[in-house]
């Protein structure tokens, strides 16, 4: 479990391709305090450490998360958000992240608002998903690329989210352009009271 609050940004160094698997070998700053089967958060994926060696650590990605995510687009050289499971003893700074990608999204257009950023996404419409839960609300939670947000004027296959430099700089906010693709991950509970309504409804 995630709250969608990014700790830092970690770098591709070697990518190999078993079968349908992709092994990832990451460095970051707290690499080496990472101990072997620990989950990490990378652009709202969640991966478990498999082995480790100084400040690089190496995690696995099977097919079912390939298709769900755009770490299959990954380079040696790229960099992703990361964020360690949260301990639940303090606040929640962001929303409930489970760190399962639902789908990806693209970005259509970046606006400098002198002083913060716009960004809009766009994904597939599903109706069938979206009786699901699949889709956003105004003001309702979202995560992109593992950082937890808040959606302005949702539509039916987009969403627009509002970054503050901060985030901008110290995510992979800043490599974001149109045409980048980016995971996304709907929020919990609506997905929670959909498949309740599903059963009322019954």
């Amino acid at each position: 479990m995630f709250s969608g609050i990014v700790e830092t940004t970690a770098r591709v160094v070697a990518i190999e391709r078993e079968n349908t698997n992709i092994h990832f070998t990451f460095e970051c700053s707290f690499g080496d305090e990472l101990g072997i089967d620990q989950s990490v958060a990378h652009n709202g994926v969640c991966l478990t450490v498999v082995s480790r060696e100084g400040k690089q650590y190496v995690v696995t990605a099977m097919d079912e998360t390939l298709k769900r995510s755009n770490l299959d687009v990954l380079k040696v050289g790229d960099e992703v958000n990361v964020e360690r499971s949260m301990i639940m003893n303090g606040r929640l700074d962001g929303h409930i992240v489970q760190g399962h990608v639902d789908e990806t999204a693209v970005c259509t257009k970046v606006e400098n608002m002198d002083g913060s950023y716009f960004f809009t996404f766009e994904y597939a419409a599903n109706p069938e998903m979206a009786r699901r839960g699949y889709f956003c609300v105004d003001k309702g939670s979202v995560t992109v690329n593992g950082v937890s947000l808040t959606v302005c004027n949702p539509t039916d296959n987009s969403f627009q989210v509002s970054i503050i430099p901060y985030t901008y700089e110290h995510t992979n906010f800043h490599a974001i352009e149109e045409g980048t693709k980016v995971n996304i991950e709907f929020d919990i509970i609506g997905k929670y009271i959909a498949r309740l309504q599903h059963f009322e409804e019954k």
